[in-house]
């Protein structure tokens, strides 16, 4: 990076971090700490919402997630919108009444302290895992951008921006997220226009949306059901729905976000404007990643993505590469040459010849084939833990062809991005172990060590979260790696709350022994990989739900 791109990414950082810590001044007990009075706007509300669930994962995944596999991760989305509404009718009202700092402070309410206890433990164990997963994730830029080890850059990113969570709490989180959210959306714009920008003279939107039609990355509904099936409109719809019912009616990252707000108008508005604008925002980042591969079709993509780790191979085995690299060059220019001939049929109102798109898509195989075997033979020689590139792609792109400054400035954004969902998830973590666990045996804590404490769980958590980073090389994309591992218990967690909610006559003890009798069901779905991850969602809850309905007769027939 030049030194322009420097001053703009760590004057960024830095001023992100001094605001935080100015914002967050004035601390005394858990209530400030945990959840920032609960008196923020309902557009604190809302951006706090986005900004926790759009993490750097989302942006810097997201883009490669379309590049590799198209559009139709945007159905994963589809069931959110609903789950808003739901939530916002049955969730908020009771959370708001009862007054809780966690959600699972209900749940000790409507049944008893070890069902309360173990909700919130699958709720830590869960989050906890995928927060240390979202901390890698701008990790990869700092080891890209510097050569260091991924270790210490984990390190680094997960200290700095403990500096403001543990000294302002959820105060100086949500006033950090409103800015970081802001400059996010603003940055992904100027990037995704000049993606369109720098494609070569005389192609345009239009012809860049075409290509990546033609081949295949367009593909925003897929109405085909098949139970293995990551992402159609069937699992999008139903499992989607239930994923997001979990995730904001049950996770505290989310939870904590909206029970902050002032009062319950505005805590619904926050949430119901988030599943409004979702999809269209998930959508335009993904149609990035499309564009970027239409801009490769045009000009030659790298043979591996992660250019550190091929750089390294290249200097050792450069007879081998050199081969590669001649194969490649040649099938690209006819790939080029083919790009061109659709766009020139396209542009003149012809009618594209089917044996064009064939030799189109044939060339278009045989270049993904020869990427994937780069691929195998990178982490085969050791020069990489990941096992694929997807999550370097829209990095490798920021970096070697935006101009100066607006390459730090991205780089900037996608620290932000994790900071904004990170710091959250933390804050909510420390609420709920605190809350949960801490306070139950310690319950007559004054102020000024609750406080103390507070910030001692959120230490704790940071520290924790640090520790996973350092083993989440070897997951792939990174967005659907922090979604399988919430599937694996959002579902449970889902199905004991719905039995709260709706199932009158549910006892506490049927409701314990359902949630771990599902959870090693769901555990034992996922490693016998019979259906695919969204409905995992559908099946933790309903599971719940019918053995906690199925306890009630049994009881009730005890009885007679």
């Amino acid at each position: 990076m030049s030194a322009i791109d420097w001053i703009i990414l760590f004057a960024t950082l830095l001023g992100i971090i001094s605001y935080g810590v100015y914002k967050g001044r004035g601390q005394h007990g858990a209530d400030t700490y945990l959840l920032a009075d609960k008196n923020m706007p309902w557009y604190i509300v809302l951006l706090g919402i986005m900004a926790t669930q759009a993490s750097a994962i989302t942006f810097l995944s997201a883009p490669g997630q379309a590049y590799t596999d198209g559009m139709r991760f945007v159905q994963y989305y589809f069931g959110l919108p609903i789950a808003m509404v739901v939530i916002c009718i049955t969730f908020i009202p009771i959370f708001k009444k009862l007054n809780v700092y966690t959600a699972y402070e209900y749940l000790e309410q409507r049944f008893d302290r070890k069902t309360r206890l173990l909700t919130a433990i699958l709720f830590l164990l869960s989050r906890g895992l995928s927060t240390g997963i979202s901390i890698y994730a701008p990790s990869i830029i700092l080891s890209s951008i510097m050569g260091w080890n991924i270790y210490v850059t984990n390190i680094i990113t997960g200290g700095l921006l403990m500096v403001y969570t543990f000294s302002g709490g959820a105060k100086a989180i949500a006033h950090t997220q409103k800015l970081q959210f802001l400059i996010i959306l603003a940055s992904m714009g100027i990037a995704g226009y000049l993606v369109v920008k720098n494609l070569p003279a005389g192609i345009g939107f239009s012809d860049a949306l075409y290509v990546a039609g033609k081949s295949g990355k367009l593909n925003v509904i897929t109405t085909s059901f098949n139970w293995q099936d990551k992402y159609n409109i069937w699992s999008g719809v139903i499992g989607g729905f239930f994923l997001a019912l979990s995730y904001f009616g049950t996770d505290n990252s989310q939870v904590g976000r909206y029970i902050s707000g002032k009062d319950e108008k505005e805590s619904k508005l926050g949430l119901l404007i988030n599943g409004i604008v979702k999809i269209p925002m998930q959508f335009s980042i993904l149609l990035i990643g499309a564009l970027l591969f239409a801009y490769y079709c045009f000009y030659p993509a790298p043979l591996y993505f992660n250019d550190g780790a091929y750089h390294a191979m290249k200097q050792e085995r450069m007879q081998e590469t050199k081969e590669i690299e001649q194969q490649y060059n040649a099938l690209h220019q006819q790939y080029r040459i083919q790009t061109a001939a659709l766009v020139q049929a396209k542009e003149g109102g012809q009618v594209v010849s089917p044996g064009l798109i064939d030799q189109f898509r044939e060339t278009q195989g045989q270049l993904s084939r020869l990427h994937d075997s780069v691929r195998r033979k990178v982490t085969a020689y050791g020069y990489s833990s990941d096992t694929n590139d997807t999550n370097y792609i829209f990095l490798y792109f920021i970096k070697h062809t935006l101009p100066k400054g607006l390459v730090g400035l991205l780089f900037a954004v996608i620290f932000l991005a994790s900071w904004g969902s990170i710091s959250a998830a933390i804050n909510s973590l420390a609420a709920s172990s605190m809350m949960d666990i801490h306070l139950l045996k310690h319950p007559y804590l004054n102020e000024k060590q609750q406080l103390f404490y507070g910030r001692a769980h959120t230490l704790g958590w940071g520290v924790f979260c640090i520790a996973v980073a350092m083993f989440a090389t070897k997951m792939g994309s990174l967005i659907e790696a922090v979604n399988i591992l919430g599937s694996l218990f959002y579902g449970t967690i889902l199905g004991i709350f719905l039995t709260a909610f709706y199932i009158k006559k549910a006892h506490a003890n049927g409701v314990f022994f359902a949630a771990i009798i599902t959870e090693i069901c769901v555990i034992v779905i996922y490693n016998l990989n019979i259906v695919s991850f969204l409905w995992l969602n559908v099946i933790g809850a309903l599971m719940v739900v019918l053995i906690s309905t199925l306890t009630i007769k049994t009881k009730e027939t005890g009885y007679k």
